[in-house]
């Protein structure tokens, strides 16, 4: 599965760098859910979600995605 360079703006993960799945179009997903910065697929018990949506891509080839919203823990499965 090919991969993209995302950057997070706002929330907790303002300014983190990461890769993320790319579509068939080379777009990271339309929405992410961060569930902590340090460790976006392990679930913090009691932690809560956060909801970043796909943004634009930048001139050099990366995308950001924009904070939305916080939820807690399991609100948005």
């Amino acid at each position: 599965m090919a991969q993209v360079r995302v950057r997070f703006v706002g929330g907790p993960a303002h300014d983190l760098v990461r890769e993320l799945p790319a579509g068939p179009d080379g777009a990271p997903p339309q929405r992410w859910i961060m569930r902590h910065p340090d460790h976006p697929a392990v679930p913090v018990a009691g932690g809560p979600d956060h909801l970043y949506e796909r943004e634009r891509r930048d001139g050099y080839g990366s995308w950001t995605m924009r904070f939305v919203r916080t939820d807690p823990l399991g609100a948005t499965e």
